[in-house]
């Protein structure tokens, strides 16, 4: 054990470690491959634990890496559109954005937001958002919010799991892990539960305009015209 924890301060402190986070951060907001929020979770529980990397830079780099990758796959969205290829129209990878596009109608400035907290929805949504038109400045604002929240609530659960168990680093990435799989896990049902709510809300609500517009015209037509309505 007392050789892991030396593997792991040592990686913690090279060099490269800082710029390998801002690749991971960035490539996942484009292609969820890689586990960006493991990697800004373990890195924040050593941080924590041993003073390097500093939290602040660590919360700043994850961050910028995630905001450039949302915009990154906000201009492939808006350049290329999100069903140009096979693997955009069927299975899961289909619905989820469906799901999005529907979304963004009537809930555009909440998804964006809440999207960067589920690694394959946040791909979905801000290519969605570019290919439907959506406001640059509005995703831009959202998302950027949502990007600093993020890697507030990674670095935090790292930090908090890490200074708990400082003297077993592994553990401490271990657990931090756990804690933020669960977690996201726990916001990604409550994102989904709210927005089927706000979204099931504004379709009644657009069902009572129509009805009323009909109702109205169907009161004011001719006696004649009536039945013909």
């Amino acid at each position: 054990m007392e050789l892991v924890n030396e593997a792991i301060m040592h990686a913690a402190t090279a060099w490269w470690i800082l710029p390998l986070l801002f690749a991971f951060c960035l490539i996942d907001g484009v292609f969820p491959v890689v586990p960006s929020e493991t990697f800004l979770v373990s890195l924040a529980a050593v941080g924590i634990s041993t003073g390097s990397p500093n939290l602040l830079l660590i919360f700043v780099i994850g961050v910028s890496g995630a905001i450039i990758g949302d915009q990154i796959t906000f201009r492939i969205g808006r350049g290329i559109g999100y069903r140009q290829y096979g693997w955009m129209r069927k299975g899961r990878v289909k619905k989820i954005l469906d799901f999005a596009t529907r979304k963004l109608e009537t809930s555009g400035a909440l998804l964006i937001f809440t999207a960067r907290y589920i690694p394959l929805g946040r791909v979905a949504v801000n290519m969605t958002a570019g290919a439907t038109g959506f406001s640059y400045h509005r995703f831009t604002f959202f998302d950027v919010i949502g990007c600093i929240t993020w890697g507030a609530y990674s670095v935090g659960i790292g930090a908090l799991a890490g200074n708990w168990l400082s003297e077993y680093k592994l553990l401490g990435i271990a657990v931090s892990v756990v804690i933020a799989v669960v977690l996201g896990y726990i916001i990604d049902r409550i994102v989904s539960r709210v927005l089927e709510r706000v979204h099931r809300r504004k379709l009644r609500q657009l069902a009572q305009k129509r009805g009323g517009t009909l109702g109205s015209a169907i009161h004011t037509a001719p006696p004649g015209e009536q039945q013909e309505i």
